[in-house]
């Protein structure tokens, strides 16, 4: 499995397992990565779509929507689920503390695989599968955080956060779905920099080690 990696993979950074969007590793991904990067942890991103062909999902593309949502619908979900779970594994026998973090496709993904593994942190931005995953948050242990936006047209919020216990959970008057993807159809400023800064903090407070 393709695995992008940013910091030193022999340090002892705790880790950070970095979910995509269903756009893929794109650009946004990559600098979320880096700047995850600079705060002190080490950052892995694998190709979730790696065993997928053909694979066209370039950003200038007009249909570039419907191109992610066509690829993201020709995914096996459970081998998605089996394939993160390797990754955060490899994180793990690196002796470090790892987190996972995860947006939109990658919000719900990280959501199951911290079900059935054992991160020390969970960050989900509206995780656009978690109203199918729901019943597995009695077996998310790990501290962990949710953003969703408010005004999101494809998420049930209350519904979802009603079946999120426990949990630290913000909202965001006003912010739709995708409010922290800098593309101008999704972002949301000030809900983007809001919610940037309660990940870091809650970062940095549960895997103890972020300069």
């Amino acid at each position: 499995m393709p695995v992008h990696e940013w910091g030193d993979p022999d340090s002892s950074a705790p880790g950070i397992l970095l979910l995509q969007e269903i756009f893929g590793v794109s650009p946004y991904i990559e600098q979320r990565a880096a700047d995850l990067a600079a705060l002190g942890y080490y950052v892995i991103a694998p190709e979730i779509y790696w065993r997928l062909d053909d694979v066209d999902l370039d950003e200038d593309a007009d249909d570039l929507l419907e191109r992610a949502i066509g690829t993201m619908q020709r995914l096996d979900w459970d081998q998605a689920v089996t394939d993160s779970v390797a990754a955060l594994e490899y994180l793990r026998s690196r002796d470090r503390r790892t987190g996972l973090i995860g947006f939109c496709f990658g919000g719900g993904l990280a959501f199951n695989v911290a079900a059935v593994s054992s991160p020390d942190a969970l960050v989900s931005y509206y995780g656009s599968a978690l109203p199918n995953l729901l019943q597995l948050a009695p077996d998310v242990t790990a501290p962990s955080l949710h953003h969703f936006g408010d005004a999101d047209e494809y998420l049930p919020v209350d519904e979802v956060v009603a079946g999120l216990p426990g949990t630290e959970i913000h909202r965001y008057p006003g912010a739709g779905h995708a409010f922290d993807n800098p593309m101008p159809a999704f972002h949301d400023i000030d809900a983007s920099a809001l919610a940037w800064e309660r990940t870091v903090e809650f970062l940095n407070r549960n895997l103890q080690g972020a300069a």
